[in-house]
Parts: C-alpha cells; sequence; structure tokens
C-alpha cells in the first residue's frame, strides 16, 4: 500500500483499512506464536501500513481542525511561587546537638572529642 494510494483514499476508507489490518496483525501474532507463520515479512509490512495510515488520518484530521490559538495565547499565566516556611534557628541547633557523631576511626575520635570540649566551654 504507497502512500499515493492513500492520498486518494476519504477518512471513511483509511479508517476501513486500519479495522482491516489491525484484524489481520491479531491473526499474523497468533499464527506466529503457533510456530504456523509462513512469511515473517508479512508482519512487519503489516505494521508499516497501520502506522502509515494513521498518519494519513492524523494528517486529515489536522487539516480539517480549526485553526489553533498561537502560542502566546494558549499559555496560562505563571502560578506564583509559594515559599516554604523555615525552620527556628533553635530547633535546628537543638537537633544537631542531639545528634551523636560517628566514631569508629581514632582521628574520628579525636575530632569528636574536640567538638565535645569546645561545646562544654
Amino acid at each position: 500500500m504507497g502512500a499515493e494510494e492513500l492520498r486518494m483514499k476519504t477518512e471513511d476508507q483509511l479508517k476501513g483499512d486500519l479495522a482491516n489490518l489491525k484484524k489481520e496483525a491479531f491473526n499474523l501474532r497468533f499464527q506466529q506464536a503457533n510456530g504456523q507463520l509462513e512469511n515473517t515479512a508479512r508482519v512487519r509490512s503489516v505494521r508499516r501500513d497501520i502506522a502509515r495510515i494513521m498518519t494519513f488520518l492524523g494528517q486529515k484530521a489536522a487539516a480539517t481542525a480549526p485553526a489553533a490559538k498561537p502560542a502566546a495565547e494558549a499559555k496560562p499565566a505563571p502560578r506564583a511561587k509559594v515559599k516554604k516556611a523555615a525552620k527556628p534557628k533553635a530547633e535546628a541547633s537543638e537537633k544537631k546537638a542531639a545528634k551523636k557523631p560517628k566514631t569508629t576511626t581514632p582521628k574520628a575520635k579525636k575530632a569528636a572529642a574536640k567538638k565535645t570540649a569546645k561545646a562544654k566551654a
């Protein structure tokens, strides 16, 4: 099925052809699953014919559709951004103080000891 053939057809004819090709694709899939499919290239050609018809249907629908609004008019007004409320600093510092540093290496132990010494002073 060539592109010239499809250009000459009406939307109703294209929809009928599309329905027939989808039925054929369904039957070909069953034949392939059962191991009865002799012409494997037919699956590919049917899929491509379906895509070709859908393309022409889309083009014909776009040609008959009313003119769309320009892009500047179609966009809605931008929303105002809502800022999140900031946490009070007192709570944040309490959480940091409550965390215990993991001390697994001698260097980390010394650094943790210095921090606690500074915090106590």
